[in-house]
């Protein structure tokens, strides 16, 4: 998993006027938790770029005026009209301290329901992972190769080593949903094709089911 650095300063206030005055700045108030102490800090939005708007889950390592803290982004808040970033929260990581991140979910393989016309759907597009740091897993790979027309993987079938799931179990991950164009095809009818009003009710009645 890739660590992203990020430099901080501490805050000796932390009202709100002055966390407004370090947005002008370019700085994000930011408060590091978990360990002995909390500490309030301020992190140039710069640093955000790397760690926000990318898909893969990453560790922090947070250079504060020489300490360095190694945590995770807990939370963030954004401005509701602007999207700029407002506050931001750090879990910091605590030897034989087990942590819980969302982690993205992939798909492998090719499924047969797909090949007959369905559609793959991603109910789920990441999982909660409670795990000690060094367990954690960039993703979760879910092989589709089974999955039928109507089949899915729920969250107490997929198995994450040395880490536990606390997603709901019966949650689904992953399913392979009818189309109109396999209920067609399974009717041996093309999709273009008028069937007048008994063939509709009929594809109406199947992609119901």
């Amino acid at each position: 998993m890739k660590t992203v650095s990020m430099s901080g300063s501490r805050r000796e206030n932390v009202g709100k006027k002055d966390a407004k005055k370090m947005r002008n700045a370019g700085l994000i108030p930011s408060v590091i938790y978990g360990g002995k102490e909390q500490h309030h800090v301020a992190i140039s939005v710069k640093d955000f770029k790397e760690l926000v708007f990318s898909p893969e889950i990453a560790f922090v390592k947070i250079d504060v005026e020489g300490t360095e803290y190694n945590a995770i982004l807990q939370d963030i808040q954004f401005h509701a009209v602007t999207d700029n970033i407002m506050h931001a929260d750090f879990l910091e990581l605590v030897e034989g301290k087990q942590i819980v991140m969302g982690v993205p979910v992939k798909t492998t393989g090719t499924s047969p329901g797909i090949l007959a016309g369905g559609k793959l759907q991603t109910k789920l597009r990441k999982l909660k992972v409670k795990a000690l740091p060094a367990d954690i897993p960039e993703t979760i790979t879910l092989d589709i190769s089974k999955l039928n027309i109507g089949n899915s993987i729920k969250v107490k079938e997929v198995e994450v080593e040395k880490a536990n799931l606390l997603d709901a179990p019966n949650a689904v991950v992953v399913a392979v949903k009818v189309t109109r164009a396999a209920v067609s095809a399974s009717m041996g009818v093309d999709e273009g094709e008028e069937g007048g009003a008994e063939g509709e009710a009929a594809t109406e009645e199947a992609t119901e089911e």
